[in-house]
């Protein structure tokens, strides 16, 4: 790669990093974005987009449904001990793996002429209003923005000395697909001792199982196999699930150390985007949603900089600032207590009762954890 000096670098090529790289060369800027990995891969991801986003993803030149996406209008809830609520998603939603969505929209980020590196970042320096970023392969870049949307925890958090990275985190994360019976147009989350399960189906058919726990919970047993057999199949619903379909991996994908901890969204004048800016609770079923809607906030803000609308760089980073706290500070605080509620087992099945008997509750909490649909400017 010949070209040293880019307007933008994106730093992570999932969701966030994806869809703002294309956003930004939509508007004639040059975009380099690093990626440690080779596409496409299987991540750890409940895999269900909350249709939010879908104005915002037509904007782009994306249309899950051309690759199959499903598409979700009902949820379900159990509960440890199998109480059971069902309700419609008010603004529904589709459902597709990271593998295919990842993929479709760097295949999109080629076709757009940003120039793509498969790398890691090892060095982020500012000084005299630019960037300097080193790579693992002794590359050198510059650019006038970074984004960061690397992900839930990386060794540049360390270099940052962002706070969070210095608490030890005990959740857990397991996923599979499998191949069986499901409702295309359901997702659901079934609740267990120690954690909860996301089930949705996905753009080939397949079923995505991704499941969170306490690690102090999982590490009680000696491998996921019997982990699953004596705690998640006390919940009949997944018993069934895992029992009665066909694994499409070897073996589950998993991630350690998942933090729900506050971030701030600029660190060392680095936009941070997605899960490197901050994650909601899997319970609440929106992460993918959250990481495209802060692309969007982020490459806006960062179009009107660069074309001199905002003078500042300060005011720049004050605004995004403002901009993913109003959209997104009062879906975290509801992911923390609705997952905190759901985590007291002598608790959740109780919640459960209250939201029979009170069902116009049920839409009420999906729409604290949920966006509207989206603007474009």
């Amino acid at each position: 790669m010949k070209k040293k000096h880019f307007d933008v670098i994106v730093i992570g090529g999932g969701l966030a990093g994806l869809t703002s790289a294309i956003h930004l060369a939509k508007s004639k800027l040059e975009v380099l974005l690093i990626e440690k990995n080779e596409y496409p891969k299987h991540k750890v991801c409940g895999e269900y987009v909350s249709n939010e986003v879908l104005p915002y993803l037509e904007f782009l030149g994306f249309n899950p449904f051309e690759f199959g996406a499903k598409q979700i209008s009902n949820f379900e809830l159990t509960t440890h001990n199998n109480k059971r609520i069902v309700a419609n998603l008010p603004l529904g939603g589709f459902g597709m793996s990271r593998y295919e969505m990842d993929f479709q929209l760097y295949q999109l980020a080629i076709k757009n002429g940003i120039s793509v590196l498969q790398d890691s970042v090892v060095d982020v320096n500012f000084e005299a209003d630019n960037f300097q970023i080193e790579t693992k392969t002794n590359q050198s870049f510059q650019a006038r923005i970074v984004i960061g949307a690397y992900g839930k925890r990386s060794n540049l958090d360390i270099q940052f000395n962002r706070k969070f990275i210095k608490k030890k985190s005990p959740y857990l994360g397991v996923k599979i697909h499998v191949s069986g019976d499901f409702p295309q147009d359901k997702v659901a989350l079934h609740n267990f001792k120690g954690g909860y399960c996301g089930v949705s189906k996905v753009e080939n058919n397949h079923i995505n199982l991704c499941y969170i726990t306490n690690f102090e919970a999982f590490k009680k047993y000696k491998d996921i196999a019997t982990f699953q057999e004596e705690v998640l199949f006390k919940n009949s619903e997944l018993k069934t699930l895992f029992k009665t379909t066909i694994p499409q991996f070897e073996k589950p994908i998993t991630i350690s150390q998942i933090s729900f901890e506050t971030k701030q969204p600029v660190e060392n004048h680095i936009i941070m985007c997605g899960d490197t800016a901050g994650m909601i609770h899997p319970l609440c079923g929106n992460g993918m949603g959250m990481a495209i809607r802060s692309a969007q906030l982020a490459s806006e803000l960062i179009i009107d900089y660069l074309q001199g609308k905002i003078e500042l760089r300060k005011t720049l980073e004050n605004q995004y600032t403002k901009s993913w706290k109003k959209t997104f500070g009062l879906r975290l605080k509801a992911g923390h207590s609705i997952a905190y509620l759901f985590r007291q087992d002598w608790l959740a099945p109780k919640l459960l009762t209250i939201l029979r008997w009170f069902p116009f509750l049920m839409p009420m909490i999906i729409k604290m954890t949920h966006g509207k649909s989206m603007k474009v400017k």
